[in-house]
């Protein structure tokens, strides 16, 4: 029993400095992205119109990654697989958000435009994930 308790401990520990250290790292992330498209990619974005798709992408990349350092801020006071689950939820919702208008502003290839509500759905989740995971809690 007293092994169990301290293998779960360490799981949650893991779990916890993983949630921060991305976070961390896609913050750094986006300050590049953002930074590659008001300099580098500007004038390319301009010729086709997707300034504001671009800085959209990085904003709401940037949003939510303040949301998985406060879920990782968190984590030890709320439920740990919903929380958990707020976590993937948020990171599923970036990748398909923000990628897609990414990858849509590079190629201006619209399709991929198709991807867009389903990270923003995603997105949602993960905030009502959040809220579950203190609702739900029971320490």
């Amino acid at each position: 029993m007293a092994f169990n308790s301290l293998f779960i401990g360490k799981r949650n520990f893991l779990m916890h400095r993983c949630i921060l250290i991305t976070g961390s790292l896609l913050g750094a992330f986006t300050v590049i992205l953002g930074a590659l498209g008001s300099h580098l990619l500007e004038p390319y974005l301009i010729s086709l119109g997707r300034v504001d798709t671009y800085k959209t992408a990085v904003n709401y990349q940037f949003y939510h990654v303040f949301l998985i350092l406060f879920i990782g801020i968190v984590y030890n006071y709320s439920h740990k697989r919903i929380i958990n689950y707020a976590f993937y939820t948020c990171l599923l919702g970036i990748l398909f958000f923000s990628g897609s208008l990414y990858v849509l502003c590079l190629t201006n290839n619209s399709i991929w435009g198709l991807l867009t509500p389903f990270g923003g759905v995603s997105l949602i989740i993960s905030w009502l994930l959040l809220f579950l995971s203190f609702k739900q809690n029971r320490k």
